[in-house]
Formats: structure tokens, sequence, C-alpha cells
């Protein structure tokens, strides 16, 4: 009669999860898949208003990072005020002041205006990432918060794989229509949907389990069983910043995600300078890194929740990485090696991001994980400028786009180090 009875709660319980998937995980997945485009679509937009605007590589770089500066200073505070504002109000704040700043970026004409608009995007978008995390921490337990990651933020490599081939189609039909350029009408047509989206996450996104009307009683109870809901195990956010830990996962992020978004914004360029001209076809061999991506997510997220590990599948992957990364200016002429090495690189770049985010949560709980999360964000995400910029400076002095990307190639190797280094997500699963 046990076997029974616990062959019946394991029933219970995957029938509840995946109650929440379809709940949860699609819409968050699509807001994110937006809020990934309108980040680095400008990688698109480079090839037609670098023109236009007479933006030198230098000025492109700063301005492509400087989205996560206005980002990095707005962070803190709105995660720190989720908890008491609910999920629901912050995401739909979130994307509809996001989606019209992206659309307004058809107004640019100037370098100072370039700028001005990627800060004040940043600003908008503040908190959404690290504000995903902590909300699916309050619905998802270790055993499967890093599958449940990996889902949302397969937002970010199918945002590479329909975004380029989008965002260079728009271009090149809509020149010209209506006065406009291509690249104008690309960020009005990619940046609206989110004023929607945030129409609908007011209806959409309950702000705790206790909120969903179609969750049963009995399943969140059932729910908080499984999560292990307890007191004990809370922490204050000042108890959090203080904590040495938080900041070494802080700097790990921070080398990671300058590689991430070194490429992404890159990416068009450096394929580009391998004698692909028409910008359609640019638009499809973009894609291919991001297709790697989304099955090695998948894959090692799934495959770090069935073995109960995370800083092995965290860090070999970046380690795989930096190799290809360091690899690829030797194929500098070579189209299909160029592709298959960034492929590589960057498939191992988001397996690392997606296991990485699967141990804050682990490390740090109660209502002080938003604002705990946010910091390792926050101090982490500065990298997403410093990614970009280093490599248009380095063009800009030297012409060529190698000595850039030799020093991304060092950043998830740095990021290796830092989280073998760091045993926290293995003491904490083991009790200690």
């Amino acid at each position: 009669m046990l076997v029974i009875s616990n062959a019946s709660a394991v029933d219970d319980t995957s029938t509840l999860y995946n109650k929440i998937n379809l709940r949860l995980l699609p819409f968050l997945l699509i807001c994110y898949l937006f809020a990934y485009l309108d980040r680095v679509n400008i990688g698109f937009a480079k090839l037609q208003m670098q023109g236009d605007l007479g933006l030198s590589d230098a000025a492109y770089g700063v301005g492509a990072g400087i989205f996560f500066i206005g980002y990095v200073i707005f962070e803190l505070p709105s995660n720190l005020m989720l908890p008491r504002v609910g999920a629901r109000k912050t995401f739909s704040r979130i994307l509809m002041l996001w989606g019209i700043t992206s659309a307004c970026m058809l107004f640019v004409r100037d370098v100072p205006t370039f700028y001005a608009m990627r800060f004040l995007l940043g600003i908008f978008e503040a908190g959404f990432a690290p504000g995903m995390i902590y909300y699916l921490s309050c619905w998802y337990g270790p055993q499967r918060m890093a599958r449940a990651i990996a889902i949302v933020f397969l937002a970010g490599p199918i945002g590479g794989i329909i975004g380029g081939p989008a965002s260079a189609m728009l271009m090149t039909a809509m020149a010209g229509t209506g006065g406009l350029a291509g690249w104008q009408w690309m960020f009005l047509i990619e940046g609206l949907p989110c004023v929607l989206l945030g129409i609908l996450a007011l209806f959409l996104v309950p702000d705790r389990p206790a909120d969903a009307t179609w969750l049963t009683n009995q399943e969140r109870r059932l729910l908080e069983a499984d999560l292990g809901v307890s007191v004990a195990h809370k922490h204050s956010f000042a108890a959090v910043a203080k904590d040495p830990k938080i900041y070494v996962l802080a700097l790990a992020y921070f080398c990671i995600i300058a590689a991430i978004y070194a490429f992404s914004f890159w990416l068009p360029t450096l394929i580009r300078a391998q004698g692909v001209t028409d910008t359609v076809q640019l638009g499809w061999y973009t894609a291919l890194p991001y297709i790697g991506a989304a099955f090695g997510m998948y894959f090692m997220g799934r495959r770090s929740d069935r073995k109960g590990e995370r800083r092995y599948h965290a860090a070999i992957p970046a380690l795989l990485g930096a190799l290809m990364l360091a690899l690829s200016p030797l194929a500098d002429g070579h189209l299909l090696l160029s592709l298959a090495l960034l492929t590589l690189g960057t498939s191992a770049l988001w397996m690392t991001y997606t296991v990485f985010w699967a141990i804050p949560p682990e490390y740090i709980k109660g209502p002080a994980a938003a604002g705990g999360i946010a910091l390792i964000n926050t101090i982490g995400l500065s990298g997403g400028f410093w990614g970009p910029a280093i490599i248009g400076w380095a063009k800009t002095l030297t012409g060529s786009l190698h000595a850039g990307v030799l020093v991304m190639a060092v950043m998830p190797l740095i990021a290796a180090l830092i989280i073998l280094t760091n045993k926290l997500s293995a003491r904490r699963q083991a009790g200690a």
C-alpha cells in the first residue's frame, strides 16, 4: 500500500508541474524572446544605420553596450520592489515601457540620441531577467529549477534563430517605405508587440502560487510541500549583501555575460567579414549558432537537474566555449569553419549561462532571493557593456576584429576557473 501511495504522490506532483509549466513557461518565454530581440537587433541595424548616422565601430560598440549601464543602475531597486509590488505589475510595467522605447529607436538621428535611447532601453528593462529567476524560484524547487530556467531562457537562442532572418528581411523589404529606412521599420515592428505582452501580463501572471486561481487548494499545499517552504531557510537581503560568495558569483557572471553579448552584438559583423554580403543570407547564417545553443541549453539544464550537480555542468561548457572562440580567428576566410567554431562557442556559453542561474536560488532563500539574484545580475550584467565595447575599440584601433575576439575568449575561461574553485552549490545541495 505504501508503494501505491508513493506512486500516487509522484503522479500528483507530475500533474501539478505539468499544469504550472503550461500556464507560466510559454508566456515567460515569449516575453523574454522579445526582450532579447530588442537588445540585440541593434547588431543588424548596424549594417544600415552605421552609414546613415555616421557611427564609428567604437561608437557602435559603446552604444550597443550602454544599454547595460542603464540596466545595472536600476536593476537592484526594481528587484527589491518586486516582492512588494508583485510580479504581475512589475513585468507589465517593464514590458510596456521597453516596448515603447525600442519602437522609438526609429527617431535616432545621431550618436548622442543613439546613446540616449539605448540607455533608456536599459533603464526600462531593468530587473526583468533576474525578476523572472526569482519568480521561477517561487514555483520550482532545486530538482526542477534548471529545466525551468532552460525553457524560459531558450528565448535567447530562439531570438537569435528567428531574429536574424526576421530583422534582415524587415530591413530589406521595408527599406524606403513611408520615407523610413529599413532599420527604422525593424525597430518599430519588433518593439510594439512588447506593449501588448505588458497588457497580457496583468491577466496571465499570478504574483505567487497563492494567487493562482487555476490551482486547487490541494495543489497549492502539494506545491508548498515540494518546495519545502520554511522560514528557517530564509535570508535577509542585508545578510546576502555582506556575503562574499555573492560577489564571487557576480564576477563569474560578469565574464559569461561579457562574452555572450560581445558575440551577440558583433555576430553579423563577424560573419560578414567572411565574405557574406547579402543581408538576408547573413540573417540565416547568424541563426546557426543559436540553433546549437537552443539544443545545448535544454540538454544541459535537464542533465544538471537529473545529476543534481551544478558546478561542473556550468564550468566545463565555459572551458569549451573559451577554446572554440579562441580558435575562431584562425578560421578567417573560411566561412564554414568559422560558422562551426562560432556555433560551438556560442552554444557552450549559453549552456553555462543556463546552469549558472540554477545556483543562486539554491543558495538564497525567501524574499531576499529577489535582491540577491538582482545583486549578482547587476554586477555581472555590466559585462554586457564591456564585452561589445572592447571589440569595438579593438576594431577601431587595429582595423581587425581578432584582438577583441581573443580578449573575449579569455572571459569564459576565467568564469570556469571561478566556478570550479567555488563549491557553494555543492555544499548547499549537501545541506551544509
